[in-house]
């Protein structure tokens, strides 16, 4: 069975690949952050997430309190930033042009785990980000405006439905008044959807 992110992969310019590694992202836009082994500025509670995690999804994502050294706290492979509170946004640019913007929302602790997808009215322009391919379609995921993530595709849960918003389920049987979508990813085994009358 072949991968459903093989084609993004495939069409990734070389020199686009640090839109991928979010440590290289981050130290691009000037957050405060680190490799596994650099040292915090000072003591305090800092995100920790693989510096590369294609399949997203918040995978490995957790805070933690950290004192100064990483060397031991840090699985090998991960970074640390800064921590970022505000609205979460999704954003999909077609040729440059925003097409979509929906806004997460969660109240668990686990990062990888939603309630909530909702479609807003927010306008967002294009960043200031140099791309050397072509792409029809850019995501873009945000945090009170800084980005935190780039995909060099659509978001896939709002394709196919007019649904305002989708309910991820990682393990409810049925939600009434919706229709169960199967798309298992990670944690998540689907997405509900409103049903349309």
């Amino acid at each position: 069975m072949a991968s459903t992110f093989l084609p993004e992969w495939d069409r990734c310019h070389p020199d686009d690949l640090w839109v991928y590694d979010k440590l290289i992202l981050s130290k691009k836009l000037g957050y405060i952050c680190g490799p596994k082994g650099a040292d915090t500025p000072k003591p305090g509670k800092y995100l920790i997430k693989p510096c590369v995690n294609f399949m997203g999804m918040g995978r490995g994502a957790k805070i933690l309190n950290l004192r100064y050294t990483t060397d031991f706290r840090l699985p090998d492979g991960f970074f640390w930033m800064e921590i970022f509170r505000g609205k979460h946004l999704s954003i999909d640019y077609y040729k440059g042009q925003q097409r979509l913007c929906v806004e997460g929302f969660r109240t668990s602790s686990d990062l990888s785990k939603w309630d909530r997808w909702q479609k807003t009215s927010d306008k967002i322009p294009f960043p200031k980000i140099q791309l050397k391919g072509n792409y029809k379609w850019v995501n873009i995921e945000m945090i009170d405006g800084n980005i935190i993530e780039i995909h060099l595709r659509r978001n896939p849960d709002f394709c196919g439905h007019t649904s305002p918003y989708i309910t991820p389920s990682y393990g409810r049987k049925k939600l009434k008044g919706h229709t169960f979508i199967k798309g298992q990813d990670y944690k998540r085994i689907g997405y509900f959807i409103k049903c349309q009358h």
